[in-house]
């Protein structure tokens, strides 16, 4: 398998998909998903073969791997998605006319080629293709070696379901080699791809920042924290709290860190801490602020504050007011998802305003950033960076502009 050439092949495709009708798309589209439930069986037992040869790895690992009939399922619902919305390609998202008479229109063309390198989550093989091919890219599907048999199976199927549907196989590709040198050959392809795009830990994001000579979206983790305000319904807290840490640990919009003001955390400490050790949470805090609740931790350390633990353990800390806890977050977020509960709109307003993130919560889970749950159908990752685009990164964000200029015999004097 030679990168080159594969790479090669995904630009030669990407120039005519460019130019598909939604309906020419959304056939592929189709053909995708009921090729996925067809191939069913055989996804699910090159899936256990993954699952099998665990050597070493967590829970976290585990979930993030495993593939079942639900999780198929919300991979064929996530492509039929994707096909019911707006072709965002051809958008006319401005225009005027010039005093000389020439007519201006800024509109929306697809990016190229997109490469993506994930690891350990087989359903980003599917999401990323479809998410690609509706939005007119050719894409590069580079999985870890923990999930080699089941990225395999699902580019199979789908590849073959494009390619008997009438159109070109090479407009899905992948890198059937999980050696990092590998992934470094793919990274210095500037001459095929347009843009990568990691979706993993932060290692896999810090290796491709420094060593791609192509645009990255970076795609990273998320120590996401929720932070009860001093006004915060003590119920309202407790549920969502429960949700954000314990509905799925290993996601990187689960939360990592409480943060509740001082004010209220001896009336409401004491019940929050039960209900995340009722759902199995092991808690990590200060000594100073927590042995007096008589309730089981273990004393956390400048570390723990940075970390995405995707397990179901949670730090916590008493802050002072807002600021504090703004200020909290802004230093050991990932900018990714944060959450505020509160009754105060000022705070609201305030929260929402000086939170760096990717998106900000008021009176909700961050466990909604997902590009399924905003109506994207599924997402290539969620970038937490600034430039082109931030969040959850689905059809528009996978487009760039151009402007289409139309005289009528008009030169430069």
């Amino acid at each position: 398998m030679n990168v080159t050439s594969v790479c090669r092949q995904a630009k030669l495709a990407s120039r005519s998909l460019a130019a598909f009708s939604a309906a020419e798309k959304n056939a592929i589209l189709s053909a995708m998903a009921d090729a996925l439930k067809a191939g069913q069986d055989y996804i699910l037992t090159e899936n256990k073969v993954d699952l099998n040869n665990l050597s070493g790895k967590d829970k976290v690992f585990e979930d993030r791997l495993r593939l079942n009939e639900s999780r198929i399922d919300q991979m064929i619902e996530g492509i039929r998605q994707i096909a019911a919305l707006e072709d965002p390609v051809g958008e006319v998202t401005g225009e005027s006319v010039r005093p000389n008479g020439l007519v201006l229109k800024k509109v929306r063309c697809p990016l190229g080629v997109v490469a993506i390198i994930y690891e350990a989550r087989p359903n980003v093989t599917a999401d990323a293709a479809a998410l690609c091919i509706k939005s007119g890219n050719a894409v590069i599907l580079k999985g870890g070696s923990g999930a080699i048999n089941s990225n395999r199976a699902i580019y199979k199927v789908l590849s073959d379901a494009v390619a008997e549907a009438g159109f070109q196989r090479e407009i899905i590709t992948f890198i059937d080699d999980t050696e990092r040198k590998a992934t470094a050959e793919l990274l210095k392809q500037d001459k095929y791809i347009d843009v990568i795009i990691p979706r993993g830990g932060e290692g896999l994001k810090n290796f491709i920042l420094e060593n791609s000579t192509i645009p990255v979206i970076a795609s990273a983790g998320g120590n996401c924290h929720v932070y009860v305000e001093k006004t915060a319904d003590y119920d309202m807290a407790e549920k969502i709290l429960v949700n954000a840490k314990c509905q799925r640990p290993s996601v990187c919009n689960a939360a990592e860190s409480l943060l509740i003001d001082a004010d209220v955390a001896d009336r409401y400490l004491p019940g929050l801490m039960k209900a995340l050790i009722d759902n199995g949470v092991t808690i990590k805090g200060m000594p100073e602020e927590l042995a007096k609740y008589g309730l089981p931790f273990t004393p956390a350390t400048e570390e723990d504050y940075h970390t995405e633990y995707h397990d179901l353990i949670m730090d916590i800390k008493v802050v002072k007011d807002c600021g504090e806890a703004i200020d909290r977050i802004n230093r050991y977020g990932t900018c990714h998802s944060e959450a505020i509960i509160t009754s105060d709109a000022a705070a609201a307003e305030q929260f929402a305003k000086k939170v760096d993130a990717a998106a900000v919560y008021v009176n909700a889970s961050t466990r909604f950033t997902d590009g399924f749950e905003f109506g994207l159908g599924a997402e290539m990752g969620i970038s937490t960076g600034k430039l082109h685009a931030r969040g959850p990164l689905g059809l528009k964000e996978l487009t760039t502009e151009k402007y289409v200029i139309t005289g009528n015999g008009q030169v430069r004097k």
